[in-house]
């Protein structure tokens, strides 16, 4: 196939990165990168790597595939060569060991001053745990934040790895990336982004940090306005057994609930806490009178603030996602499409994911101005799947 540049839509456009391939937050990165328009060359080892989804991993959409074996010295040289004309790096590999395959950010920036070279890690580069493995709940676990997830009082509960991996993890190394590629339009330098989870994390809890320092916090779970604790923002199940979100907090929207509900006239005053448990029981069994779909019928286009938990496998097709086209179908494969949107460069989705490794080596190589790829075909520096 033919790999040409310059071919996305977003604002990014013309924005080169070079991704040393890895999993979880740092895919989730540069697809977002390419999702907006920027020129992605992802960079693996040949194989590919221990969790590679192949042609359904939508991590990896929107940019070629190339297989580099970076244990080569000449393999290095191509990143390098690589990294000469892109705008950033992205890695996200355990501190120092870049700097051991000789793509450290000195490396780097010895070939491109102005590079952004963003490092994706859970603990980040410095700290007693920085050459520690863990994973998502790990990072979530010491910044105070999975404590507080979920409603079981006697345990945390996680939501899968959003809140770590991609909330405290990929938005933020996005977020450093941009601002940095602002701040070098006027300096003329790069610099790196140490992008740690721990600290992404952290920062998205900002609000309830500062419910505790003003003593409007209890740290226990379903104990407070926004976890569970208050009847009036809560999960409800319905007669099939699925759900109802209820997020009725203002006073206007809490009468309309408790309207539509059906319970306006025996509902318990609920300013007053010790009423919770006795409203949260009126609650609870009323929405178990009727199914899901029949509540949402009462509810639904109201402000009340009420809405059906729908499975992913259901949200393509719910009204509001499909009037918005928030997912799309590209290539057979159904997926969220690009976000944020733009009133003039709108984005739009690049390649499919690679079936595998280095389907696209030869060609973006040779996109990137890369001399003399076939003779690193032939030597097993680079490797066409």
């Amino acid at each position: 196939m033919s790999i040409e540049l310059g071919q996305g839509t977003g604002p990014l456009r013309g924005l080169r990165v070079v991704e040393i391939a890895g999993i979880g937050p740092g895919p989730h990165a540069c697809m977002t990168l390419a999702d907006l328009g920027a020129d992605v060359v992802r960079v693996e080892r040949p194989g590919g790597g221990m969790l590679a989804g192949g042609a359904h991993d939508l991590l990896n959409r929107g940019r070629p595939s190339v297989a580099l074996d970076l244990k080569q010295p000449e393999a290095v040289g191509v990143v390098l060569d690589l990294v000469e004309g892109a705008d950033v790096l992205v890695e996200g590999m355990r501190p120092g060991v870049a700097e051991r395959l000789g793509l450290g950010p000195e490396q780097c920036h010895a070939r491109n001053p102005r590079l952004v070279y963003g490092r994706m890690t859970g603990w980040g580069q410095t700290g007693p745990f920085a050459q520690v493995a863990g994973h998502d709940m790990n990072y979530v676990a010491i910044t105070g934040t999975l404590h507080g997830l979920g409603q079981d009082k006697t345990r945390p509960h996680f939501p899968a790895n959003l809140v770590g991996d991609f909330g405290g993890g990929s938005m933020y190394l996005v977020t450093g990336i941009l601002a940095a590629l602002l701040e070098a339009r006027t300096s003329g330098e790069g610099q790196v982004v140490d992008a740690a989870i721990v600290d992404g994390t952290a920062h998205l809890n900002a609000m309830t940090s500062a419910f505790l320092a003003g003593g409007g916090h209890r740290e226990e779970r379903a104990a407070n306005l926004l976890d569970g604790g208050a009847p009036f923002y809560d999960i409800y199940e319905t007669a099939d057994g699925e759900h109802m979100s209820v997020g009725a907090l203002e006073p206007q929207f809490y009468d309309r609930f408790v309207e539509l509900l059906g319970i306006a006239e025996e509902a318990p005053d609920r300013w007053d806490p010790s009423t919770w448990p006795a409203l949260r029981t009126l609650v609870a069994d009323r929405f178990r009178q009727r199914t899901r779909a029949e509540w949402v019928e009462v509810f639904e286009g109201t402000d009340a603030c009420v809405a059906g938990v729908v499975r992913l496998s259901e949200a393509p097709s719910h009204p509001h996602m499909a009037a918005r086209g928030v997912f799309v179908e590209h290539e057979g494969l159904v997926q969220p499409a690009p976000a944020p949107r733009f009133s003039r460069t709108e984005p739009s989705l690049g390649l499919p994911p690679a079936p595998q490794a280095g389907a696209h080596t030869r060609d973006a190589l040779r996109a990137w101005g890369v001399a003399d790829v076939d003779g690193l075909l032939e030597r097993g520096v680079a490797v066409q799947a």
